[in-house]
């Protein structure tokens, strides 16, 4: 990711604004994405949905057996909130909740397009006259990479201003465990909802004991490993010397995918349950900060989601090669030329 591009014979055209150089380069073509094939996803769709069934038998077999159901009545899901624990969920958490599911659906998307390995359909480099001015000279970066780096600070920020707010506000109570009754809890909340026997819930008050360990472990755990990671695959990190050699960039690498695919399960699993769980009084909780069960979280949340889907769509290279032209040299790649129709057999 750091050469990107390194072998390109770059061609100037003209200048394209005053912050940067857009030219072209000659390229081969370009190469296919490197996706799952339909019929593998159909297959492990189809594995993940018959270990589910198997999960759920297997809970309703135990929800029979007294030892269980004796275990579930002494821990029923909810561990007692510290003194002072607020309730209810205030506005500042559904704007934030909003930005950082719109700056991971972004992330996923250019990281899935870095991780196909096709080849960029522009480079960038950082303009060196402007700040931050470097001793050394930029890297050049694909066009993918530098929105990748780009969202990824803007979600760091976000993250940053959630914890203050967080701590600040005495929010973290909620989703910090402070006793170990949080484990029992959990197992027993997960084996309620895997025997489709679900517990009672009111979040506005507290979450159960699964989500304020989901919730610690994608704050505290799967963020920060996710910030780190990312920062080691990036250009900031020197590619040489002590630093380089501590942290080694393949371990980055095998790291730093399978965190992706963590928080894509974590949200599939959970909207699920917000959606099934009561969506409307849910959705009111985290899009309009009520307490109630009517339609205006869920419209907050539609809109939400069009944003979240036009973010997708437009989170194409080219279409934003402009805005990365204001900060520095972009030279774009002409497209591969028309395929040459087949020659008939005689």
């Amino acid at each position: 990711m750091r050469d990107i591009g390194a072998a390109c014979d770059a061609t100037e055209l003209h200048p394209s604004g005053s912050f940067g150089t857009l030219s072209t380069v000659p390229s081969s073509p370009r190469s296919a994405l490197d996706l799952r094939s339909p019929k593998r996803l159909a297959i492990l769709a189809a594995g993940a949905v018959v270990l589910l069934g198997l999960a759920v038998l297997l809970a309703r077999w135990l929800r029979t057996l007294p030892e269980v159901e004796a275990f579930v009545a002494s821990y029923p899901g909810h561990s007692p909130l510290p003194q002072g624990a607020p309730v209810g969920i205030p506005a500042w958490l559904g704007w934030q909740h909003f930005f950082n599911a719109f700056f991971l659906v972004l992330l996923v998307r250019t990281g899935l397009i870095i991780r196909s390995k096709a080849r960029p359909p522009a480079f960038w480099t950082r303009d060196n006259t402007r700040w931050p001015r470097t001793k050394g000279a930029p890297r050049r970066l694909g066009i993918s990479v530098w929105l990748h780096l780009v969202v990824d600070a803007l979600w760091v920020l976000n993250g940053l201003l959630y914890v203050v707010l967080l701590f600040a506000t005495g929010q973290w109570l909620r989703i910090v465990p402070t006793s170990w009754d949080v484990v029992p809890n959990s197992i027993s909340v997960v084996l309620q909802y895997l025997s489709l026997d679900w517990p009672v819930e009111n979040s506005w008050v507290a979450y159960n004991d699964a989500q304020v360990l989901s919730y610690f472990a994608v704050v505290f755990l799967a963020a920060p490993l996710a910030v780190l990671t990312g920062l080691r695959l990036s250009p900031v990190w020197p590619m040489q010397g002590r630093l380089a050699r501590v942290f080694p960039e393949r371990l980055a690498r095998a790291v730093h995918f399978p965190v992706m695919l963590f928080f894509l399960l974590f949200t599939f699993v959970h909207v699920v349950l917000v959606l099934a769980t009561g969506a409307l009084r849910n959705l009111n909780h985290m899009y309009a900060s009520r307490d109630a069960s009517d339609w205006v979280g869920f419209a907050i949340f539609a809109v939400s989601v069009l944003a979240l889907v036009g973010a997708w769509v437009l989170a194409r290279p080219l279409l934003l090669a402009g805005l990365a032209g204001r900060f520095g040299q972009l030279r774009r790649m002409p497209p591969p030329p028309p395929a040459k129709p087949a020659t008939p057999r005689d």
